[in-house]
């Protein structure tokens, strides 16, 4: 993992402020220490999967200029919003031309640009894909929204569950034949969102080291989850998928694979598809002399009754004991401040301290370039204006704070 706790920059405390006596936070390039170390990334400040996804960026050790509205934007911002962690966040008011001349100039000394606006947007402010990739004819510049930028829908509002809704993956999603569950943000926002944009930015770059030219990258969220459900559209395609939930094997529908509660009023996840493991889950749970069949599906109502009962009787943590190490796919169901000292969890260092917040550690892991947590979030807005914009390279960064084009909190 390299240095999972994160490094320290001279000068800085580990808060991400000035130390004591300092004027202000110093920033350098080049500190991270994964595979993108090098790769410079300019990121106009949004919610939700873009800051994820410069998040991923920065972990995987890019340099990334978080360009923030001056005063931040509701939803974000905060020494403990670890969507923002490392990167330095700057203060730009982009109705300044003087600041959008700062944002290009920044783009034509990067690899990478993403922004997060509604369509349209980035041109009105004169920030486009256009200007700057006349600026910089390599660059990537990387377009997260949900609807996309082209269609019917593109210009009109929305969040997360409204994208999943349309894509045809929230219709399936949880165990209740009423209505469907949403798992908070995590399927369009960051599955279908910041990680489809995260690939194609790297796919992007990758091309462009050979073609020597840039491209747009559109990423939406409503495009990606469909791409992630492409598994339900097979079983679909093939038949075997009914549009009902908790009908299909992956979904509740089999006993085998569902969840089920302790008689402590905890839960017990069961995966056990495979015919070997279900026999292993039938001996340790000890209802083999009085399971029915399971390839009958008409049995699965019994199946699963006898099944809830069993686990009725004992706590998680008992279950847990009787199931945890052995090939059964049996787990207990932990919230995350559980999960954060779960055993198998802190050998592999899932979770760090870093900067005084617990917190995931970078992923994935290399060999060679592991990655590690640099800078933390900035308390506000502005934080690292000026020390970043000269980090850059950017020139009469006094002028553009006296004028108000830039903003040093």
């Amino acid at each position: 993992m390299g240095n999972a706790s994160g490094q320290t920059e001279p000068g800085q405390t580990d808060t991400g402020h000035p130390a004591p006596g300092d004027p202000e936070p110093r920033i350098e390039l080049g500190q991270g220490t994964g595979p993108l170390r090098g790769v410079k990334v300019v990121e106009i400040a949004g919610i939700g999967p873009g800051p994820h996804a410069c998040m991923i960026l920065a972990d995987l050790g890019a340099d990334v200029i978080r360009i923030e509205r001056p005063g931040g934007q509701p939803l974000t911002g905060g020494a403990h919003d670890l969507l923002n962690r490392g990167r330095p966040s700057v203060a730009l008011d982009l109705k300044d031309p003087a600041a959008v001349a700062t944002v290009l100039e920044l783009a034509a000394g990067a690899d990478v640009f993403v922004e997060g606006m509604r369509p349209g947007v980035a041109e009105r402010l004169g920030i486009g894909p256009d200007e700057a990739l006349a600026r910089n004819p390599r660059l990537v510049y990387g377009r997260m929204t949900g609807w996309g930028q082209t269609g019917p829908l593109a210009p009109v509002a929305g969040h997360d569950m409204n994208y999943i809704a349309v894509a045809g993956a929230l219709h399936g999603l949880g165990q209740d034949p009423a209505r469907p569950s949403f798992p908070s943000n995590l399927v369009g926002d960051f599955g279908g969102g910041s990680t489809y944009l995260v690939m194609g930015i790297l796919a992007a770059l990758l091309e462009s080291r050979g073609s020597g030219a840039g491209q747009v990258v559109d990423a939406a969220i409503v495009d990606g989850t469909a791409h992630l459900n492409v598994m339900t559209a097979a079983f679909l395609a093939g038949g075997a998928h009914r549009e009902r939930r908790a009908a299909n094997l992956l979904d509740g529908g089999a006993p085998f694979y569902d969840v089920y509660e302790t008689s402590d009023g905890r839960h017990m996840s069961v995966g056990a598809l495979e015919p070997q493991f279900y026999e292993l889950f039938l001996d340790l749970l000890g209802v083999r002399d009085r399971a029915p069949d399971r390839n009958d599906p008409t049995t699965y109502d019994e199946l699963r009754s006898v099944i809830a009962s069993a686990f009725a009787t004992r706590t998680q943590a008992e279950w847990v004991e009787v199931f945890e190490g052995t090939d059964a796919c049996v787990a207990g169901i932990l919230p995350l401040s559980e999960a954060m000292d779960h055993p198998h969890l802190a050998a592999r260092e899932v979770f760090v301290d870093h900067a005084g917040i617990r917190q995931p550690a970078p992923a994935p892991r290399f060999s060679r370039t592991g990655p590690s947590l640099t800078l933390p979030p900035a308390a506000r807005p502005g934080t690292h204006t000026r020390a970043a914009l000269r980090a850059w390279g950017i020139a009469d960064v006094e002028g553009l704070v006296a004028s108000g084009a830039a903003v040093q909190v």
